[in-house]
């Protein structure tokens, strides 16, 4: 994922800069962006992995936590950036070559794959940081879409169009921005030990119900830390 990334964001810039097109630099931008969260989603995986040990006896699973919420924070700060800048240079009619649609067209191909393949893992080994990576290409896939529209119609329509580079850069900063807010607001909620969902819980009870000798269940807590849940309960048993 990084390798493909960094080659079409390095793409997209060159090429962007070269056709003197604000959206497909926009959309190189979020590019290089994604190289730098699989990065941190890498690095969280990797220190999320580490068994416990006397500092914490939990395991290390918030590390994978952590890496979901800076690739969030990215992804903030990003989209502002990429607004700003469309914002800013409204003014400006941009004159494009037909070549700048090159990248575009090869990033849809190779980010759908990515994204897919991302979230059916993420999901697979329950890792937040790893899905949230696997929105962030969607993001990128769509962004990527907008700025191709955006070229599209200035290439089509030049005197017409002659912004809509710029509001293409825009709208991917927007678009980019939302789904930092939804990729935060799924992290903070591990973060501060809210209960899984209804059906992670049902699965919780049903194992626990499954063990010889159980009567009931009084009470069942349950808490996500990185790729784990751990589980407090109270199992009834016959009294002798």
């Amino acid at each position: 994922s990084m390798s493909v990334g960094a080659s079409l964001a390095v793409a997209k810039i060159l090429v962007g800069l070269h056709a003197g097109s604000s959206s497909v630099v926009s959309d190189g931008l979020e590019a290089a962006g994604d190289v730098l969260s699989s990065g941190i989603v890498y690095g969280g995986l990797w220190l999320a992995g580490k068994p416990p040990d006397y500092e914490h006896p939990y395991g290390h699973g918030r590390y994978e936590t952590l890496a979901g919420l800076a690739v969030g924070a990215m992804l903030f700060l990003a989209g502002t950036a990429i607004f700003w800048h469309g914002f800013t240079s409204l003014g400006v009619r941009s004159e494009l070559q037909s070549y700048a649609l090159y990248p575009l067209i090869a990033a849809v191909f190779l980010k759908t794959a990515l994204a897919t393949l991302k979230t059916r893992v993420g999901k697979r080994i329950a890792s937040t940081s790893l899905q949230a990576d696997g929105w962030h290409d969607l993001t990128d896939l769509l962004s990527t879409c907008v700025a191709f529209i955006a070229v599209g119609l200035n290439l089509i329509r030049p005197v017409r169009f002659g912004t809509a580079d710029h509001v293409g850069g825009m709208c991917i900063g927007v678009i980019i921005f939302f789904l930092s807010v939804r990729v935060v607001l799924r992290t903070v909620r591990q973060l501060v030990d809210t209960m899984p969902e209804a059906g992670k819980m049902g699965q919780i009870r049903e194992t626990a119900l499954s063990v010889p000798g159980t009567r009931g269940i009084e009470k069942c807590f349950a808490r996500r830390t990185g790729l784990k849940y751990h589980v407090d309960l109270h199992l009834e048993v016959d009294p002798d």
